[in-house]
């Protein structure tokens, strides 16, 4: 398209969310960004790829600090090697996420177009995107600021709407924007459907990193100025960019909506007819998978009888469904979710209390991924617990000792290279190795295959945090 030649689209990707309405598949150690929930990839995958080509730069990532490994082994699996990931010590909505961004970008060419999407969006129609981000951009070099508004299909109380001003003369999908509204009631949801001049919220933006930054001197110079404190003192660790807490702990958590959309004069949007969903829940998941002739969506190992338009998806056991409509049921290794699907926005209440009740399947999975591969629980008792640990190729645990338990590995497939106290120990199939508590330890696969270890934990005290690092190779010493 004409006007696009001369200039770079940098893609950044917001990856912060935790998706917890989509419990318990999401949860805060593994988001629902990071699952294949529609396609072989993962939502973070399929948003990174809409983005790849001679129109694009490498992307920016902008993710908070557990998730940074995760991230850029799934950044790796579709060829992207060169991402910046930009880590948040702490949450802090999309306004600074954004004034960060455009301030890394600036430093290299404050006339290049930011085009800025959520993580967990999903897109089906990309070729028309890509032309609507062609006719954003050129909108963006006239300092103007293009959010995208989708075309509803239904009242959907879980939205932000965009209210359509007059249309742009010089754009074929551009209109003013006349006014925002946060998550309506359904009758008030009816109501902007029916008058046919509103618009679904979807969050991507395209601009230019000098607009945004001007405008955000205009409209929220304070939160501006933190930001560029955070950025010149960021450290790089290893092919991270971090952020540090004590220049971020300070910064509003603001959304841009409310910092920039809802007050700049330059603010426009993009009329999108794409079949769009940020898939806030398991029925907006349902509605926008494939289903059977009864309107069923089964994934897993699920099997359904006298059963119709329902979710029911199974990572681990048989999941049976019988006589039931309209329900949703989720089963993982740990937890099982049962829920009318058109009530499923509740599920983020009982999140709320299973935290309140301090159970950690609120937030974490059985399996805990980690940079040198996964471990996962298989049996907790009293003063023991049994996991399995896989080690990627390659790949070492760090160089470590635990004051409160010792360790008996058993490995199952692969070889194990163990560090034990001034010894070095080549363990194969069907051989052990005994780790007293306070033994400085390391478990290594020097081999070309997953390494699979058993691991039998003993004493008074099992949780994670008792380990001393002192040696590691991903900088995640204590």
């Amino acid at each position: 398209m004409s006007g696009t030649e001369n200039f770079k689209i940098v893609p950044v990707i917001l990856s912060g969310g935790t998706g917890s309405r989509l419990w318990p598949v999401s949860r805060a150690s593994f988001p629902k960004q990071l699952w294949p929930l529609l396609t072989n990839n993962s939502m973070l995958q399929d948003t990174a790829l809409r983005a790849v080509g001679s129109m694009f730069t490498d992307p920016i990532i902008v993710c908070n600090n557990d998730h940074r490994f995760l991230i850029a082994e799934q950044l790796r699996e579709i060829g992207i090697e060169k991402a910046r990931i930009l880590l948040e010590p702490i949450g802090r909505n999309s306004a600074p996420a954004i004034a960060a961004a455009s301030m890394l970008v600036a430093q290299e060419n404050p006339n290049y177009i930011l085009w800025v999407m959520a993580a967990d969006a999903v897109v089906q129609e990309t070729e028309l995107l890509i032309e609507l981000v062609k006719e954003a951009a050129i909108l963006a070099q006239k300092e103007k600021i293009l959010t995208f508004g989708i075309h509803p299909t239904r009242p959907e109380t879980g939205y932000g709407y965009i209210e359509k001003g007059q249309k742009l003369s010089e754009a074929e999908h551009a209109f003013f924007v006349k006014a925002f509204t946060e998550k309506p009631d359904y009758q008030r949801a009816v109501h902007m459907i029916e008058s046919g001049n509103y618009l679904w919220n979807s969050g991507m933006f395209v601009f230019s990193a000098q607009t945004m930054l001007r405008e955000m001197e205009k409209y929220t110079p304070e939160l501006l100025s933190l930001i560029q404190i955070a950025i010149k003192n960021r450290k790089t660790d290893l092919y991270f960019e971090r952020i540090q807490l004590e220049d971020f702990v300070n910064i509003p958590d603001i959304s841009i909506d409310y910092a920039i959309a809802e007050k700049t004069e330059q603010m426009l949007v993009i009329a999108a007819d794409l079949t769009w969903s940020d898939i806030g829940s398991w029925d907006g998941l349902w509605d926008i998978s494939p289903k059977d002739k009864v309107g069923n969506v089964a994934i897993g190992n699920v099997f359904l009888e006298n059963t119709h338009n329902s979710y029911v998806r199974s990572d681990d056991m048989v999941a049976a469904v019988s006589g039931l409509d309209d329900v949703v049921v989720v089963v993982t290794k740990d937890a099982v979710l049962v829920t009318d699907r058109r009530k499923s926005q509740e599920v983020k209440k009982i999140v709320e209390r299973l935290i309140t009740a301090k159970q950690k399947e609120a937030f974490a999975h059985a399996r805990c991924y980690r940079p040198w591969g996964f471990y996962e629980t298989l049996v907790n008792g009293h003063r023991f617990q049994v996991k399995q640990l896989v080690v990627n190729e390659g790949s070492q645990l760090s160089l470590q000792k635990h004051y409160h338990r010792s360790e008996h590995w058993v490995v199952v497939s692969g070889v194990a290279e163990v560090t034990r106290g001034n010894e070095n120990i080549l363990v194969k199939e069907n051989e052990s190795v005994y780790l007293p508590a306070g033994t400085l330890h390391r478990l290594g696969n020097p081999g070309r295959i997953p390494l699979v270890v058993i691991e039998i934990q003993s004493g008074a005290y099992l949780n994670e945090d008792d380990i001393i690092r002192i040696e590691d190779n991903y900088n995640r010493l204590n």
